[in-house]
C-alpha cells in the first residue's frame, strides 16, 4: 500500500475530551488531501446548556450530536473516497452510557437513544480504521484547562475517569468490527508520522494494534 491509497480510507479519530483529535484530524486531512469532518462544538446550540445543567439537557444534547454525526456519515457515503472524522459516531454512546451511570440521563431516554442509534446504524458506513488517542484522564483534564473553553470549565477528573473507563470497553468492542490503532497520546505526534503508522498498522490485518515508539520524535 502506497501513501496515495490512504486517500481512499475513512479514518476515524477517537479519544477523550481534550486529547487533540481536532488537531490531528486537521493535520492528517492536510497531509493526505482528505476532507475533514469536525465535531460540532462552536455551532452546537446545546453545549453551553449541557454543561450548565447536564441532567436537563443530556438527552437533547446526545440526540443533537447523533444527528449531526449521522449527517456527516451520509455525506461521506455520497461523496465517495476517503475522509477523516474528528470523533466517530460510535463514541457518542460512550458519553450517553457515562451520563446514565452518573444519574445524569434517564434510563428511558438512554433506551430511546440506543434504539435510534441502532436504526441509524443500518444506513452508516463504518470507518476503515479508527485511531484511538489513548491518554490518562489527568492529561485530558490538563489539556482541557489549557485550551480554556468557558463551557468546559466544569469538567471534572471524576467525569473524565468514568469516560476513560468506558473508552477502554469501547475499544475492545469496536475492534471486533473495525480495525483500531491505539496510540499513546501523552505526547503529540505529527501528521506525517501518523500517516506512516496508519499505513503500516492498517495493513497488518490485526483488529487491535498497540503502537510502541522508539527513539525521539
Amino acid at each position: 500500500m502506497t501513501e496515495p491509497r490512504l486517500q481512499d480510507l475513512f479514518i476515524g479519530i477517537a479519544g477523550l475530551i481534550g486529547a487533540g483529535k481536532t488537531t490531528l484530524a486537521t493535520a492528517l486531512g492536510e497531509h493526505l488531501g482528505l476532507p475533514v469532518y469536525f465535531e460540532p462544538v462552536a455551532d452546537n446550540s446545546y453545549l453551553a446548556d449541557f454543561y450548565r445543567d447536564t441532567a436537563r439537557y443530556a438527552f437533547a444534547t446526545q440526540i443533537y450530536l447523533l444527528n449531526r454525526r449521522f449527517q456527516q456519515h451520509q455525506e461521506i457515503i455520497w461523496r465517495g473516497g476517503g475522509a477523516v472524522q474528528d470523533r466517530t459516531i460510535y463514541e457518542d454512546a460512550i458519553f450517553a452510557k457515562t451520563l446514565v451511570d452518573q444519574k445524569l440521563m434517564d434510563e428511558r431516554d438512554y433506551r430511546t437513544y440506543l434504539e435510534l442509534f441502532r436504526h441509524m446504524s443500518n444506513f452508516m458506513c463504518r470507518p476503515n480504521v479508527i485511531v484511538y488517542l489513548d491518554l490518562s484522564p489527568e492529561t485530558s483534564l490538563r489539556r482541557v484547562r489549557e485550551r480554556s473553553r468557558d463551557v468546559e470549565s466544569g469538567i471534572t477528573l471524576e467525569y473524565l475517569t468514568a469516560l476513560h473507563r468506558e473508552y477502554e470497553r469501547f475499544v475492545l468492542d469496536i475492534s471486533r468490527m473495525v480495525p483500531v490503532i491505539r496510540v499513546s497520546w501523552e505526547r503529540y505526534r505529527d501528521a506525517e508520522e501518523m500517516a506512516h503508522v496508519i499505513e503500516r498498522e492498517y495493513l497488518s490485518g490485526s483488529f487491535l494494534r498497540n503502537v510502541s515508539w522508539s527513539g525521539p520524535t
